[in-house]
Parts: C-alpha cells; sequence; structure tokens
C-alpha cells in the first residue's frame, strides 16, 4: 500500500514539472557586465577600507595608552590609575562605537550599500520580471548561486538577454 501511495506522489510531482517552465540566469556573470555595479562595488570597498582605518586608528590609540598606562602605573597614584584606566576604556568604547556605527547591522555601510546597489538590483529585478513574462516562465533560477545544478541546457540559459533588455552587451 505504501508503495502504491508513493508511486502516485511521485507519478503527480512528475506530471506537475513537465507543465512547469524555467529559466536560469548567471548572476555573477550579468553583474560582471554591468559597469555601474562595479562602480558601485568599487566605491563601497574604497569606502569600507577608510573607515576600517579610521576605527584601527583608534584602537591603535588604545593600545598605545594601554602600554603607557601599564610602563608609568608604579609612579601614578591611585587617582591617576582609575582616571587612566577610565580614559583607556573610553577610548576602546570609542572604537566600539564607530565600528558598530559604520559597520554594524544598519550601519553607514548598510545605508551607503542600499543607496548605491539597490536602484541596480531592482532595475535587474524588473528586467527579470519581464523575461519571465516574455517567455512564460513560472521560475528563474540564479545558477551561480545554485550549486546543486548539475547539467541544465545552454537554451535555459538567459543571462544574455537579460543583459541585453538593461542595455548592456556582453
Amino acid at each position: 500500500m505504501k508503495k502504491i501511495i508513493i508511486c502516485f506522489f511521485v507519478v503527480a510531482l512528475c506530471g506537475m514539472a513537465q507543465g512547469q517552465k524555467y529559466a536560469l540566469v548567471d548572476m555573477e556573470y550579468v553583474l560582471k557586465h554591468i559597469p555601474a555595479y562595479e562602480t558601485a562595488n568599487d566605491q563601497l570597498t574604497q569606502i569600507s577600507k577608510k573607515w576600517q582605518r579610521e576605527v584601527e586608528a583608534i584602537e591603535a590609540e588604545a593600545r598605545t595608552m594601554e602600554r603607557n598606562y601599564q610602563t608609568e602605573m608604579v609612579f601614578l597614584s591611585e587617582e591617576m590609575k582609575r582616571q587612566r584606566a577610565a580614559a583607556i576604556v573610553a577610548k576602546e568604547k570609542e572604537a566600539t562605537d564607530l565600528k558598530k556605527h559604520y559597520f554594524g547591522a544598519g550601519g553607514e555601510l548598510d545605508k551607503k550599500r542600499e543607496a548605491l546597489i539597490k536602484p541596480i538590483q531592482d532595475e535587474i529585478y524588473n528586467a527579470l520580471k519581464e523575461l519571465c513574462e516574455q517567455h512564460k516562465c513560472q521560475m528563474i533560477m540564479d545558477k551561480s548561486s545554485a550549486p546543486h545544478i548539475v547539467y541544465m541546457a545552454p537554451k535555459l540559459d538567459v543571462s544574455d538577454e537579460l543583459l541585453m533588455k538593461l542595455g548592456y552587451s556582453k
């Protein structure tokens, strides 16, 4: 009885899959051919490196303060020790807060990425939607992020067509 039920489900699934039409797109390939995306990525990298250097400079300052404190500790009064320790903690907190501000969830890097990349993603999404309707597909999958695709018929790949629709050539 179990075998009959399993066979029924397999046949039903195969029948449903035959009626579906799919297309595949290689988003890595597409994005490499969009100059605006490359420019946005370069800008994000440059900004990220600049902000990282700022954070590292404050962290280095905190480490220097700590080393100086350790060296001079024997010569300091209890009040001066507390002040120096508080200053070191404040500097470390400043570095942590700045790191969160720039790189944390909802931070400046996320906002910058949203401003630079989101319009490109929206344009690609709308073009994919049009391609899906044009080809009468139920689904377009990204083959660059789908490692489980072992083989695909080249005619299913609409990457070049997507680039043309976006106004870019290969």
